[in-house]
């Protein structure tokens, strides 16, 4: 087949931190994973390059995607491709839906532009997409989707670039993720928080550090193997968060559920505030998952590192 007949076609994961959000905006690190589910972004030649959106959007939501896109397009040379999109993630619930997004739409307008897309290359172009969505993003989540393993990242002091260091399990590593109401927004979430920090900056300081320092602990515990030592990094990080005010009783009821059947650990995951993404840690996440199901919850499992069965 030839370029003009090819379809490119690029995939953003989406993302879980497992161990330090919040904490990785104010330079601690923080573990994250891919998901198995995300967007997937299709190109096909044309004369331009262009966007193709669906109906269902906002004039005001079209107005910001086309704004991210050519940001990214201008660092290709605006390759002659007209792009579409197809996501599996469930929006605004801290599971890195427009990282994905950024991601997918990179690695089409890379390969269309006849580049690679490794990772390094796709995550600088889905920066700017995120800023022009988020402003000043920590980078976690388009870094975690571009690299699509289970990273130990830290933001460069004044940069919104990291130091990535990828994480290798020996053992499956499997989450539930559960969605948990509407969440709130998150500007509103983190500049709350901001304000406290800004207030009470030495202990809101101590915790952002032990926030860090629980994540650095939680990938070593995965790198050794040690899924039990990981699952109490969780728990512990779920104290945490709602120490910083930063969970809420819908929240912890769906944490404390999934640690009554079985899970390792278990806490919120992304931004936090009234509703959002609950994840557990299991070994088998697939009977808890079936009950919840059955119960009418909101819910799916996906592997973030480690072997797979074949």
């Amino acid at each position: 087949m030839d370029r003009q007949t090819t379809p490119w076609v690029g995939f953003g994961a989406g993302k879980v931190i497992l161990l330090g959000e919040h904490s990785v905006v104010y330079g601690h690190p923080a573990l994250a994973g891919p998901l198995s589910y995300g967007v997937t972004a299709r190109g096909v030649a044309s004369k331009r390059c262009q966007l193709a959106l669906p109906g269902t959007l906002s004039r005001t939501q079209k107005a910001l995607l086309n704004n991210a896109f050519r940001r990214a397009a201008r660092l290709c040379g605006e390759p002659g491709v007209k792009v579409t999109m197809e996501s599996e993630l469930p929006l605004s619930m801290g599971l890195g839906s427009s990282a994905a997004l950024s991601v997918a739409y990179s690695r089409v307008l890379l390969k269309a532009a006849g580049r690679k897309d490794v990772p390094r290359e796709v995550a600088r172009l889905a920066l700017e997409m995120e800023q022009e969505f988020h402003g000043t993003p920590s980078g976690v989540d388009h870094t975690t989707s571009a690299e699509q393993q289970l990273i130990l990242y830290k933001r460069l002091p004044n940069q919104s670039a990291g130091r990535v260091r990828v994480v290798k399990s020996s053992r499956p590593l499997k989450v539930l993720v559960v969605l948990v109401g509407e969440r709130s927004p998150t500007k509103k979430t983190v500049g709350a928080l901001r304000e406290r920090q800004a207030r009470w900056s030495a202990r809101y300081g101590r915790l952002f550090e032990e926030i860090g320092a629980v994540a650095t602990e939680g990938a070593k515990a995965v790198e050794a193997g040690d899924l039990e030592a990981l699952g109490d990094a969780m728990n512990v990080n779920q104290g945490l968060l709602s120490a910083l005010g930063l969970s809420s009783p819908p929240l912890e009821d769906m944490v404390y559920r999934l640690r009554g059947l079985g899970a390792l650990g278990a806490k919120l995951t992304g931004a936090g505030g009234d509703g959002g993404a609950v994840i557990g840690l299991f070994l088998e996440p697939e009977p808890a998952v079936a009950k919840l199901l059955e119960l009418g919850v909101r819910c799916f499992s996906s592997q973030l590192a480690g072997p797979r069965a074949l």
